[in-house]
């Protein structure tokens, strides 16, 4: 867990109501993730009579290698917000409680690394195994079809690689390739756009069933890779752009705060 590592940037002219603002903050923010490197928060309101009237300048947080869920990992999530108006009798519960939902700028970055690691996770893998789509159990004789030892490659300009490998019942080790474009739909969705089988990453006498394979591995990407994953106790993310940064996908857009994290 956090224990010790989660902290907050403390202003050199902070007050004691901005300290006390801090230190419930952190408190609050450290229970949001199984674990990190480092958390940092920082509540600004000056001078700190505004906080007894209920609002504050902003809230910002930043942290480094945040793991969600026991098995989503981020390498660096942050987002700030405007002023936000809090309830003030919370305070002295030692609870920050928000009178209005707010908005905040968010960014998310994920690592090359981190996204392999999140094909194995749970939440996942149910969406990989098992596929009883009629596409795929055409050609498997009506069995189940999974799709295993999935690996991703980030390319410039949004570009990805993906490769993974699968059973029939007459072949073993299929694998399947494709380059694609990774893109966001509806703010919180990710697709892999103009995707292309890659036939020269697959040994030529498997070629034409491994199209096929990859074509049907294509839609169940497309299916499976939502945001809401990342969502976190009364704070949602929502996408405005992405862009790939050498071993790095960086997510930019917001995040809607319908709660301070704890206090529902």
């Amino acid at each position: 867990m956090l224990g010790g590592l989660t902290g907050f940037k403390q202003s050199p002219n902070a007050d004691f109501g901005e300290r006390m603002l801090n230190s419930v903050a952190s408190q609050s923010i450290r229970h949001l993730f199984t674990s990190s490197e480092s958390v940092e928060v920082e509540i600004r309101c000056s001078p700190s009579s505004k906080m007894l009237q209920g609002s504050i300048d902003s809230f910002k947080m930043q942290g480094k290698e945040l793991v969600i869920r026991r098995e989503f990992q981020t390498k660096e999530m942050s987002f700030e917000t405007d002023a936000v108006a809090i309830d003030v009798g919370s305070l002295f519960g030692g609870k920050i409680k928000m009178r209005q939902p707010t908005q905040a700028i968010a960014q998310v970055v994920l690592s090359e690394a981190s996204i392999n690691q999140a094909f194995k996770a749970e939440l996942v893998q149910k969406h990989l195994t098992n596929i009883t789509r009629e596409e795929l159990t055409n050609l498997s004789g009506g069995e189940p079809v999974s799709f295993r030892d999935v690996r991703l490659k980030l390319k410039p300009n949004q570009q990805v690689e993906i490769w993974a490998v699968t059973d029939l019942p007459n072949r073993k080790d299929v694998p399947v390739s494709l380059s694609a474009q990774v893109t966001v739909e509806k703010r919180r969705r990710i697709l892999f756009d103009n995707a292309q089988f890659e036939a020269d990453e697959v040994p030529e006498d498997v070629r034409g069933l491994s199209k096929v394979l990859t074509q049907e591995f294509i839609k169940v990407l497309n299916g499976m890779v939502d945001l809401e994953r990342f969502n976190l106790d009364g704070v949602m993310l929502r996408v405005n752009r992405l862009e790939t940064k050498g071993s790095d996908l960086v997510f930019s857009g917001y995040a809607q705060i319908e709660h301070f994290p704890g206090t529902q």
